[in-house]
């Protein structure tokens, strides 16, 4: 049996890896585990760009999460050098009274946040890119913007290393338990069996296996990624010319999308957000993306940037780890004394990650946090069926 450390993390992806680095950062003896190698493209960690947003139309209770978060994003660019994150503004566009828009207004106002609601005709003006109907407006947020989790994943592991983290890849867990009276955790692997005082897991879409006996449902959809060429170029799409973008039409239909970001060949991305996934598991996850797909994203978009799908140039799959309400789980672990966990962020939790990663130490290393995380305890699922 491997000496013991006192935290050992589970899965190395955006939470893991940030958990590992607050960790070590702090002094604790930290062992982290990752089945894959480092930055890999096998979860949810991954297609070059993530959105980030402070008027959050999910629920007002993440914007205190969400400030921390951006001043953790500054720190990590600091002490890295890494480009982890960009702001170029944004626009929640739709109906007024649509989800993305009414809840982002929601938030602006609860906590006091800068932003401008926009008719049409401004929009128009504004971003000539877009093409919204008269009846539609927007909530523009200038700190909106993007981060970059490939970058994120790797700023947060050098950090750990750097501090005196034990980062192991290629190396999958095949069991983890609890000791008896309290003596902390045991892992094993094919290589190795290791002890801790505490176990943080991170699992991303594997939490169904890893994570069955937490009780609650976690459902993996599979999503899609695409980049097109706009018709005419990228340089209307430029950063500081478009924003980044959710747009919900009057069915209900998010798509989201960015800025060209990565020179005149990337092309733009866009997404569907919870539109048509179709549930999966890592094992048997569809990652060939189908002609139909395409179509039917080049379709969506159209009418809101008709420049934008132009010539499409390829596409990506992931990983969104859905709970019931949509909400996150951060929590110590009710069955399991010494395990802290951090699952579910369907779809929406990579903005997150560095704060997500501070609870996590907070958590495995002192039993409570001061951030707000009453939102994100699985007792609320089993409360709800009393």
């Amino acid at each position: 049996m491997a000496a013991g450390f006192d935290v050992i993390v589970l899965g190395l992806g955006g939470m893991g890896s940030a958990a590992a680095r607050h960790l070590a950062a702090r002094g604790a003896r930290v062992l982290g585990l990752e089945q894959y190698s480092p930055v890999h493209n096998r979860g949810s960690s991954h297609g070059g760009s993530r959105i980030t947003r402070q008027s959050y139309f999910e629920d007002p209770a993440y914007v205190p999460l969400l400030l921390r978060s951006y001043e953790l994003y500054e720190q990590l660019e600091r002490d890295t050098g890494l480009d982890v994150a960009m702001l170029c503004g944004g626009v929640m566009v739709g109906p007024p009274d649509s989800r993305t828009v009414a809840g982002s207004l929601r938030s602006a106002e609860k906590w006091g946040l800068p932003h401008e609601l926009l008719d049409a005709r401004e929009i128009r003006r504004r971003f000539p890119t877009m093409t919204p109907t008269d009846d539609e407006v927007a909530l523009y947020e200038d700190l909106a913007g993007l981060v970059r989790p490939e970058n994120t994943v790797a700023a947060h592991l050098r950090l750990a290393a750097r501090d005196g983290a034990e980062l192991r890849f290629e190396e999958p867990v095949t069991r983890w338990e609890t000791l008896p009276g309290g003596r902390g955790v045991r892992v094993r692997t094919a290589q190795g069996t290791y002890t801790a005082g505490h176990l943080v897991i991170c699992p991303g879409a594997w939490a169904p296996g890893l994570l069955d006996d937490l009780g609650v449902t976690v459902t993996v959809e599979r999503q899609v990624m695409y980049w097109f060429q706009p018709a005419g170029g990228t340089r209307p799409y430029e950063p500081q010319r478009h924003p980044i973008y959710i747009w919900e039409d009057v069915q209900g239909v998010q798509v989201y999308g960015f800025p060209a970001i990565d020179g005149p060949g990337g092309g733009a991305k866009v997404a569907f957000f919870r539109q048509g996934g179709t549930v999966c598991t890592p094992d048997t996850i569809d990652r060939t993306v189908h002609p139909e797909e395409i179509a039917a994203m080049a379709g969506q978009v159209a009418p809101h940037l008709p420049s934008l799908p132009g010539s499409f140039l390829t596409a990506s799959t992931c990983m969104y780890s859905n709970t019931p309400d949509e909400h996150f789980v951060i929590t110590p672990h009710p069955a399991h004394e010494n395990t802290t966990v951090a699952c579910g962020f369907s779809g929406h939790g990579f903005k997150f990650t560095p704060v997500v990663g501070e609870i996590l130490a907070d958590l495995a290393l002192t039993g409570s946090t001061h951030h707000p995380i009453e939102l994100f305890d699985p007792r609320r699922f089993s409360d709800a069926s009393a």
